[in-house]
């Protein structure tokens, strides 16, 4: 066998051998329709009556409420429009994207453009001092 031939017969081994890794590197970890994921506390929460759980590469949660509200809000926070992050106004009881003006109501639904989609909402409760949160 020639040099040449070796060479490229270990590169393209190598290539393949790395495949299966590079596959699970790259797959979308999402949370499933049927998966309660754990995001954080009560104590987190109760501290600024929010806070925003990031697992990369994709699941990207923003919860809002207290131990003691009845119904927690929990929306991915990347607005629909730009990418930008949004932040939860506690006067107007909406989302707002810093970037281009976009608002979304607490159901994540749009109030006001440029965006057209709405934001990714979850179900959220509280367990055992830990607050849980599945995709709708």
């Amino acid at each position: 066998m020639k040099r040449r031939d070796f060479i490229n017969w270990v590169g393209l081994g190598a290539i393949i051998s790395s495949l299966p890794v590079a596959i699970a590197a790259c797959s979308d970890q999402t949370i499933t329709s049927d998966d309660w994921q754990t995001v954080g506390t009560v104590a987190e929460l109760d501290k600024d009556g929010q806070f925003s759980f990031k697992n990369l590469p994709s699941v990207n949660v923003l919860v809002v409420g207290t131990s003691k509200s009845e119904n927690l809000i929990a929306v991915n926070p990347t607005c629909t429009h730009s990418g930008c992050t949004v932040t939860w106004n506690t006067e107007g009881n909406k989302f707002k994207c810093p970037c281009h003006g976009a608002e979304y109501g607490s159901d994540g639904q749009v109030q006001r453009g440029p965006a057209t989609k709405p934001l990714k909402t979850y179900t959220a409760k509280i367990e055992n001092n830990s607050v849980l949160v599945k995709q709708n």
